[in-house]
């Protein structure tokens, strides 16, 4: 079986097919093993015997156009949600928090959705591209990590040479009636955000991203410039962000970096260390490669790695969802739900009819 990826960057109107005809991905246990590679990466939330972070390491490279999706029909669903373990879930985890054991602690769940018709992942991929066109989508299937696709506004780290990428990002609200006009603004000064206006929850949290990443940076650099927070949009979802440019002396140490970085605060926790153990010992759904990252790493040329997100595994006409939140000591179970079930939408909306 030949695996691949298909990827689109955010705002481009062609995609990029990798694919390694020959032999399996490389199975790698640790983040510092990619120091010095290249290829395409797909990395687990935590890297294990069952879930390797694999690279890709491919022979045919093609660019295709996006195409029109003209009508589409969609089909019918079926959605089991387990809000039963959710709940149980949130009690434990809010309890550290209310403890002061954490600071920070981001809680996912996972939706199992059935079609009355099996849907073609690459028709999936192509309807992402045309609804998402602010996200990077990728479509990868290989045969140990299994078919995903994923339509995340989340950068983990991109660039080439001395020149790199990274954001904070976190905090959500969803867009309602005239706010869906928003857009990202050209330039941070402007001020028509359509009344929207950040709760001191979401604000904190996003702070607690950005401080971790100037953390994270500092080990590797002193040249590094944050702007923001501001907001931006991703599908009919808002996020506060921060942008951070900075410069890089060798880039053959990448793997490194990329293992400070990963799992960030927005998908983790404050401690990293402490909250990654705690999610993997008590969340009910395993994460498998939802929150872990993807992309193509080319050091020396190009890499965009994002954050696995707003994404799903496909296994014929049956589709697992996946979604997290960051949870604070005042966070309230309900709205954590609701935010859940408004990022899987992104995926829902893929499978509906238009």
């Amino acid at each position: 079986m030949s695996s691949y990826a298909i990827f689109r960057l955010p705002h481009h109107d062609t995609c990029t097919l990798m694919m390694q005809s020959y032999g399996e991905p490389f199975e790698l246990s640790s983040l510092t093993e990619l120091n010095g590679k290249e290829g395409f990466v797909i990395a687990p939330f935590v890297a294990s015997a069952q879930f390797p972070i694999l690279l890709l390491k491919p022979d045919v490279v093609e660019t295709m156009q996006i195409k029109p999706m003209g009508e589409w029909t969609g089909t019918s669903l079926h959605i089991n949600e387990d809000k039963e373990h959710y709940v149980i879930d949130f009690a434990n985890f809010h309890a550290q928090l209310e403890a002061g054991v954490f600071r920070k602690i981001v809680l996912a769940r996972k939706a199992d959705v059935t079609a009355e018709q099996s849907i073609a992942p690459e028709d999936l991929f192509m309807r992402a591209c045309n609804l998402y066109p602010r996200m990077f989508v990728a479509l990868v299937s290989t045969e140990r990590s299994g078919t995903w696709l994923m339509a995340t506004p989340e950068i983990l780290l991109e660039g080439g040479g001395d020149e790199w990428h990274t954001i904070a990002l976190a905090g959500t609200m969803k867009l309602t009636g005239e706010q869906l006009g928003f857009d990202n603004p050209p330039s941070l000064e402007r001020k028509d955000k359509k009344s929207i206006a950040w709760s001191d929850k979401n604000i904190q949290e996003q702070r607690y991203v950005a401080t971790y990443i100037t953390q994270c940076l500092e080990q590797f650099t002193d040249d590094f410039v944050e702007t923001g927070p501001y907001t931006a949009r991703a599908a009919d979802l808002v996020h506060l962000r921060s942008d951070f440019d900075f410069k890089l002396n060798n880039v053959d140490r990448l793997g490194d970096v990329i293992n400070e970085l990963h799992p960030t605060p927005a998908v983790c926790g404050i401690p990293k260390d402490e909250t990654r153990e705690f999610i993997m010992d008590n969340e009910s759904s395993p994460r498998k490669y939802y929150s872990g990252f993807l992309g193509p790493l080319f050091p020396h040329d190009h890499t965009h790695l994002f954050v696995s997100l707003r994404c799903m595994q496909i296994v014929d006409n049956r589709y697992s969802l996946y979604a997290g939140g960051g949870l604070l000591n005042d966070s309230v179970e309900q709205m954590e739900w609701d935010e859940t079930k408004a990022k899987m939408e992104t995926m829902l909306n893929l499978m509906h009819n238009a």
